[in-house]
């Protein structure tokens, strides 16, 4: 099944994975603390603006996750003091769905270490939703948040699970943890 991108978070724990039939040629690269979604040195020129974006961000000691340049506004709102969940709303209502063929939806959670969220704005709906359990989202097929399993303590196990999952076309993928400790990060390029 395809499923596109999707993110599954809990408290301390997340995962972001690429997966694409027509742009399989991205990787993630950090660029001084903020993973970023970028083509590969043999991607063939496009001017598709949903190609490379920020994927996650660490503000004030929680991480964000997304699918798109959401993830900036988001994080900066995390950064001033908004409180996540409005962060979240106030982002995804604003940039809304992508407006491609498909009407891509956006998909983001923002992981603390001892609360997660996660949320979705669609075509005909936007979601956001504290979450205290592995929770997963997509941009296709699981359009709403529902509960998953994310069976990985550290970045870079959450990054290779959701690397592996069974749903087709994957590129790359991103973890992070969080806990009082702070922030880490992990990247699995296939």
């Amino acid at each position: 099944m395809y499923v596109g991108r999707f993110i599954v978070a809990g408290p301390g724990i997340g995962a972001y994975r690429v997966s694409s039939r027509s742009f399989p040629h991205r990787k993630i690269v950090d660029r001084d603390g903020v993973l970023t979604v970028t083509e590969t040195e043999d991607a063939p020129p496009t001017d598709n603006p949903y190609i490379a974006y920020n994927c996650v961000r660490t503000p004030n000691g929680q991480a964000v996750l997304a699918n798109g340049s959401h993830a900036d506004p988001i994080s900066e709102k995390i950064d001033r003091g908004y409180p996540v969940r409005d962060a979240l709303i106030e982002a995804l209502h604003a940039l809304d769905y992508e407006k491609d063929d498909y009407n891509t939806p956006r998909i983001a959670a923002v992981v603390g270490s001892q609360t997660a969220y996660v949320g979705t704005v669609r075509h005909d709906a936007l979601l956001v939703k504290e979450i205290d359990e592995p929770t997963i989202v997509a941009t296709y097929e699981i359009e709403a948040p529902q509960p998953d399993s994310l069976d990985a303590t550290t970045p870079i196990d959450a990054a290779r699970a959701v690397y592996d999952r069974s749903f087709e076309h994957a590129v790359c993928a991103a973890g992070v943890s969080v806990d009082e400790k702070g922030i880490e990060t992990a990247i699995h390029n296939g």
